[in-house]
């Protein structure tokens, strides 16, 4: 009788993010990558209680970074730009990492430019680490592995 190999699923902790052009480590969270297919409902005039239903639009997710704040600009200045009016659409991967720190999964955004970001909140009174956040849009999303 033949065993298959056990495997288990990957830790949502092991992950790093690639930008172009922007080195950045540390990232806490990930979040928001999905995509969507709207649905036309549509009717045609013999079929009285029939509704066909068409593919429409593919819509993807907003993805949020999260970071512990350090001396590092190059996300802020990113954000920075955007907001002047110069776009700088960049490819960004979302790598999955397993125990032995080999890739195995990887999803590639491509023409992300940053929409939204968020400076850390203070408190005299807490120890938590300071977190900044940024918010990418993106025209497609695909797993590669």
């Amino acid at each position: 009788m033949a065993t298959a190999q056990r495997k288990d699923p990957f830790r949502n902790f092991r992950f790093r993010v690639e930008i172009d052009g922007i080195q950045q480590a540390g990232f806490t969270d990930v979040s928001g990558f999905d995509s969507s297919i709207d649905v036309i409902e549509y009717r045609e005039g013999n079929e009285a209680t029939t509704v066909r239903k068409l593919p429409g639009l593919t819509k993807y997710g907003n993805v949020s970074l999260k970071w512990g704040i350090t001396d590092s600009m190059d996300l802020y200045n990113w954000h920075k730009e955007a907001a002047a009016g110069n776009i700088q659409r960049k490819n960004v991967s979302i790598i999955v990492i397993d125990e032995a720190g080999n890739d195995k999964a990887r999803w590639d955004f491509v023409q992300a430019w940053p929409s939204k970001y968020d400076a850390p909140d203070f408190s005299a009174k807490g120890n938590d680490i300071a977190i900044e956040s940024l918010e990418l849009v993106h025209e497609g999303m695909s797993r590669v592995s």
